[in-house]
């Protein structure tokens, strides 16, 4: 099932083979042989603009001068700006999609009194994993996560279309986890583990100006120890107070 829910959240797209092998139409750039992946360079390049200024504050030219090429070559793989802000999305969510399913199935498969810590540490280890390697491109990427996920204008639908059913997974899990709680308090709980999460991808730099330099934003190994351990408490104790709250109800 775990699987089959990562397939389902890819969307289908030509791949750049594919359209490497398209008949070149007037005004459409050849492209060359034994050349880097245009494309990606294109994706690089919109990537970094779109962390720093926001889908708005950023234009199609503006991505292709900065990635060196044509302006024909961003409307040959990429239809508009929002097919190309997706796209951006769609490259690495797919992957640490597909890492955070497989750490689910190890956690899923030996169950015990740590399984809340270790479901929430299969949750975010990718992301960190991929952060420590210093690489800008997944620095920006998740600065640009950080990002969107914080939008009212439609935060709500592109992290829905591109992570909600690893989420619902999650939830899935957590309920195993904890048997008896209320669907209300695991959602509550998973907002409040989203929140944490993306304000330490954002790394603002704040928590080094609190602690005069005594934590981080780029420490992920003190992230990585903390959070699970911190976001399994409160969920444990949301289910405790429904579970008294019942109790004192005679329920």
């Amino acid at each position: 099932m775990l699987m089959a829910i990562c397939r389902q959240n890819s969307v289908s797209r030509p791949s750049v083979s594919a359209t490497s092998k398209r008949t070149n139409r007037p005004g459409r750039p050849a492209r060359q042989t034994g050349s880097p992946d245009r494309r990606d360079v294109i994706l690089d390049a919109a990537e970094a603009l779109f962390a720093k200024q926001g889908f708005h504050g950023v234009t199609v030219r503006e991505v292709t001068s900065k990635a060196e090429v044509d302006v024909a070559l961003a409307y040959y793989y990429f239809a508009n700006k929002m097919d190309l802000f997706d796209a951006v999305l769609r490259r690495r969510a797919d992957i640490v999609n597909q890492e955070r399913i497989e750490l689910l199935q190890t956690a899923e498969a030996a169950p015990g009194e740590d399984l809340l810590e270790r479901l929430i540490a299969a949750f975010i280890d990718p992301l960190f994993k991929h952060l420590a390697t210093g690489d800008e491109g997944w620095r920006n990427y998740f600065a640009l996560i950080a990002q969107v996920n914080n939008s009212s204008e439609w935060g709500g639908e592109v992290m829905t279309r591109f992570f909600e059913p690893v989420v619902k997974q999650l939830v899935t899990e957590l309920r195993l986890a904890l048997p008896d709680a209320e669907d209300d308090d695991l959602y509550w709980a998973y907002q409040f583990l989203s929140g944490a999460l993306t304000l330490t991808l954002a790394a603002t730099g704040r928590v080094e100006r609190l602690s005069g330099g005594l934590c981080r934003s780029d420490d992920y190994t003190a992230v990585q120890s903390r959070l699970p351990r911190f976001i399994a408490a409160g969920f444990r104790q949301l289910h405790a107070d429904r579970l008294e709250a019942k109790r004192k109800d005679g329920k």
